[in-house]
């Protein structure tokens, strides 16, 4: 059945902002991660995630203008294309896929090893995470099977619910005065400009990965032109500033002296011990529970991406036209599910077999190139939005076309220099483990543009169509007075 059978008009601003947040999952960010920050950065390290996200705001305003002239559901290798070229646009997709998969992947170490903490904690029992991480599997593919309104309800309820345990840690937080009185001290530059910061912000770039997949539920959205550039500054501005707020909060709740230590001692509990105090036993208890709906949720948004990347790469010949089936009652891509949950599962037994640990290698190990193959995506892209605008005849303002997609490129290489270079506090691993994790973000791509070539000598009509917009001839350029969305990608 063709992509056309897609529910369109489903999604609103608020719909595909809740599944970018999602995929963020603020809650497992902060209590899972936030503490390591804390730790590496010191009472500073509110002021990375802003940083982290105005980087990414800056690189959204180039990324979606071009969402206005390039229609494609493949989003990420569609603007690629546009901009850098076919064989960098099929490198792009492969990126894409490994990034997407990894990402989502990797979280089923999470969730087994989340769902073990909070058994633990609540009932004082052990149980295995093997079996936890397969159910989850086949809930979350239960979820992309059934229609996208129905996964954005779900997203939404679980979304309101995690920030809301947060909100309330913050409003015992700020009833109290914190430990010591309130203090600001953590936007003070000396405390900002320190060794640290640099890991603060390879956690921080890390949060936001997937932000930039509202433009791939386009096709779904109402009223596109609007609903995706409000819905990608939505989610950029609230992570970014919810992110900084919260790790505030949590510096607060211990003081600047001693939140340190607190999280060097126990990073794990940093969030727990701190709600126990201001809010009580209870909160912590809910927050526990929380955590695993958290990681669920952020499952679900990232394989319904991985989903719509399916259908693209399908409908363009460059995956088995099988999974390009949309459901007939459902209105998903559900053959693209079923395959990414059998790739899923696979990964996931492959690991438990190596006796690996779900969070320390399954999850670590598996978001790491996927949070690399996305950030160089990100990266690709603004330097896309630069070329495509450079070639096209169009109306869009300087700041959008020029000043914002080099600001982005530069402070996205900036980024990926700081994330590689601190790679052994995302893995604990070896100097060899990590350079193999990095080393296969390039291969990836590598691969990409041997397939390239290798579709323009074998397969030249899927090679000339690859990205062209909806309903153009391959190939074609625009004429005098068309709009610019007509134009063919390079070569």
């Amino acid at each position: 059945m063709p992509a056309a059978a897609l529910r369109s008009g489903a999604l609103g601003t608020a719909d595909i902002a809740f599944f970018v947040v999602s995929a963020a999952a603020p809650l497992t960010v902060m209590a899972g991660v936030a503490p390591l920050a804390i730790l590496l950065g010191g009472i500073g390290a509110p002021v990375g995630y802003l940083l982290a996200g105005i980087t990414l705001a800056v690189f959204a305003v180039g990324f979606t203008t071009m969402s206005r002239h390039v229609h494609s559901g493949g989003a990420f290798y569609a603007y690629i294309t546009r901009g850098l070229g076919r064989a960098a646009g099929v490198g792009a997709a492969l990126l894409a896929l490994i990034g997407y998969n990894g990402m989502e992947i990797g979280v089923y170490g999470l969730l087994g090893s989340a769902t073990q903490d909070t058994v633990h904690a609540l009932f004082g029992a052990d149980i295995p995470w093997l079996p936890v991480s397969l159910a989850g599997l086949l809930l979350i593919g239960y979820g992309g099977y059934r229609s996208i309104d129905f996964g954005a309800k779900v997203l939404g309820v679980l979304l309101v619910a995690e920030t809301g345990i947060l909100v309330l840690l913050a409003i015992g937080v700020l009833a109290e005065g914190g430990a010591h009185g309130l203090s600001l001290a953590s936007f003070a530059p000396g405390n900002v400009f320190v060794p640290g910061t640099a890991a603060v912000l390879a956690f921080a770039f890390a949060a936001f990965t997937g932000f930039e997949s509202t433009v791939i539920y386009r096709r779904e959205a109402r009223d596109p032109a609007r609903t995706v550039p409000r819905a990608t500054y939505a989610a950029v501005g609230f992570l970014g500033l919810f992110y900084a707020f919260v790790v505030w909060i949590a510096i607060q709740s211990f003081g600047d002296a001693e939140v340190v230590e607190a999280a060097g001692g126990d990073p794990a509990g940093l969030f727990f011990t701190a709600i126990t105090t201001y809010v009580g036993g209870w909160a912590a208890d809910l927050m526990h529970v929380l955590i695993v709906t958290s990681v669920l949720a952020s499952l679900l948004a990232f394989h319904n991406a991985i989903n719509r990347y399916g259908l693209a790469l399908a409908e363009e010949g460059v995956l088995p036209k099988a999974l390009a089936r949309v459901h007939p009652r459902h209105g998903s891509p559900y053959v693209a599910g079923i395959a990414q949950t059998v790739l899923g599962a696979v990964v996931v037994l492959g690991f438990a077999a190596a006796g690996a640990d779900p969070y320390g290698q399954l999850l670590l190990w598996v978001n790491t190139p996927g949070m690399l193959g996305l950030m160089a995506l990100q990266l690709l892209a603004a330097l896309a939005v630069f070329g495509y605008f450079r070639r096209v005849r169009h109306d869009e303002g300087t700041l959008r076309t020029v000043v914002a997609p080099v600001a982005a490129a530069a402070l996205l290489t900036a980024a990926i220099v700081l994330v590689v270079t601190h790679l052994d506090l995302f893995t604990g691993a070896s100097a060899t483990v990590n350079t193999v994790l990095a080393t296969l973000v390039l291969v990836v791509f590598a691969a990409g543009l041997g397939l390239a070539g290798w579709l323009r000598r074998h397969r030249p009509r899927v090679y000339e169509r690859f990205a062209t917009e909806p309903g153009s001839a391959p190939g074609s350029e625009p004429e005098p007075g068309r709009a610019p969305e007509a134009v063919a990608p390079r070569d």
